[in-house]
This record gives C-alpha cells, sequence and structure tokens, in this order.
C-alpha cells in the first residue's frame, strides 16, 4: 500500500518535505519505520514470514512487525497500528520499549532502494500465538523460535536465505537487548 511519508536527511533530521512512499524508494530518499520485536517471557522471539507478494524479501523471517511511519504520525502511533494490523494485537504504548534508531541502505535494484531510519521497539508477548491474526496480505506466517536459535541463525548468518539480510550488528543489538529484559 502506497502512503505519505516523511522525508529526511542523510543524518536522519526532517527535511520538511513529503513523498509518496514508492517515490521515496525510487529515488533513495531517506524516511522512517518502525520495528516491533515481540518476545515472550520464557525466551522466545516472534518472527515474521513476509508475504510472497511483496516487493522486497518475499517469504524470507524477518522482524515481528514493521512498517513505515506516515507522514505527520508518531512512531509510537504508528508502532500501535502496525502492530494491530500486521498480527491483529491491540497493545498500548506503555507496552513499547524503544532501544534504538538503526539507519539501514538497501539497495535492491535500480528504481527500489530502501533508505531508512529503523525505530525499533520492544514488547512482550503475553498471549499465546494462536491468538494472533495474521494480515493476509502482508504476512505469509507467524512463528516462536528460541532466541538461542535466533542468534545462532542470524549473527553468523547461517541462513542467507532464510531471514531479511539486516546487517549482523542490528540482530546482535536486538537479541542482546531481549536478553536484558529476561
Amino acid at each position: 500500500m502506497d502512503e505519505l511519508i516523511d522525508i529526511l536527511d542523510s543524518e536522519g533530521n526532517a527535511t520538511g518535505k513529503t513523498a509518496m512512499k514508492s517515490e521515496a524508494h525510487q529515488m533513495g530518499w531517506f524516511h522512517e519505520t518502525v520495528h516491533i520485536w515481540f518476545y515472550t517471557s520464557d525466551g522466545r522471539v516472534l518472527l515474521q514470514q513476509r508475504g510472497k507478494g511483496k516487493d522486497t524479501h518475499p517469504l524470507l523471517w524477518d522482524v515481528s512487525v514493521a512498517g513505515h511511519i506516515r507522514a505527520g504520525e508518531t512512531m509510537e502511533l504508528s508502532a500501535l497500528r502496525e502492530v494491530e494490523e500486521e498480527i491483529g494485537l491491540s497493545i498500548s504504548e506503555k507496552e513499547l520499549e524503544k532501544i534504538g534508531v538503526y539507519k539501514s541502505v538497501q539497495k535492491h535494484r535500480e528504481d527500489l532502494v530502501d533508505c531508512e531510519f529503523h525505530h525499533a521497539f520492544l514488547c512482550e508477548l503475553k498471549i499465546p500465538l494462536e491468538h494472533l491474526r495474521k494480515q493476509e496480505s502482508e504476512v505469509e506466517a507467524l512463528k516462536l523460535i528460541s532466541l538461542l536459535q535466533f542468534s545462532e541463525e542470524t549473527w553468523g548468518m547461517a541462513n542467507l536465505k532464510k531471514y531479511v539480510p539486516h546487517e549482523v550488528s542490528y540482530y546482535t543489538e536486538i537479541i542482546k537487548a531481549i536478553k536484558e529484559r529476561l
């Protein structure tokens, strides 16, 4: 879905300009996204398999919930909206714990360049996996895996064809932040 987003400079500062998401990707303009990583008290992490119709990384496993921050929208409101849309879960802003902002540039092809600042949040998943409702158009599947397995598979990038190729340092920071809360 195309939507109006705010454009940033390469340092993450607002430029005062807006554009459609498709144009920002075509032109390689920086913009903001939210990443919400859900974990369980017994040390598992919720992963989302991207939908088969996605432009980038179809069917690869990725962050629990992610999406673009709409023009004029706060990152917290965006996070709550994306969680509701993608996994059918209503959470409150106080359940979100921001852990950082991560700059990411991924050139998929000449006319599709993701230049993003990911605002990453953690949130404890307190309901069973089977109570989540995945957004059919965006999400192929959801699963919980142990943090140990997730660490092994992403830190060494042993499964390059299984996960979205975020920087290893990004995965390392997420895993470390979750471990600190267990």
